[in-house]
């Protein structure tokens, strides 16, 4: 592996605006989770995910949020969900191309939040 930053090797803001972009079409085709955000301003929420994906990876943008425990209260996700949701981030950056290390990468990052995230079983 070189030395860049995941942020870096993903392309920067841009391209993880990109992926971001491609995974919410995922979801929101997806009746199994869709639900989660049918009164969610789409336009914003993909821009916190950008934010925050692109601090997960390394880069410059400081994500500002709700902790991961605050902004998914009371939201009933289930750990299937979780997995589902997970499997549409892999996917789309599987229709980017990014390698599967810096898949992995990404994917073992937001795994770390599965606590804070899933609700249910």
């Amino acid at each position: 592996m070189n030395d860049h930053t995941l942020y870096e090797r993903l392309g920067g803001r841009e391209a993880i605006g990109a992926v971001v972009d491609e995974f919410y079409d995922r979801v929101l085709d997806d009746d199994r989770v869709a639900h989660h955000f049918e009164d969610v301003d789409m336009t914003a929420q993909r821009a916190h995910q950008t934010r925050f994906l692109s601090a997960v990876a390394g880069g410059p943008a400081e994500y500002d949020g709700d902790t991961m425990d605050e902004a998914h209260d009371g939201m009933g996700i289930t750990g299937t969900e979780f997995g589902a949701i997970a499997t549409h981030l892999d996917d789309a950056l599987a229709e980017f191309d990014v390698d599967d290390a810096d898949r992995e990468a990404v994917l073992a990052a937001v795994e770390e939040f599965r606590d804070d995230i899933v609700e249910a079983e």
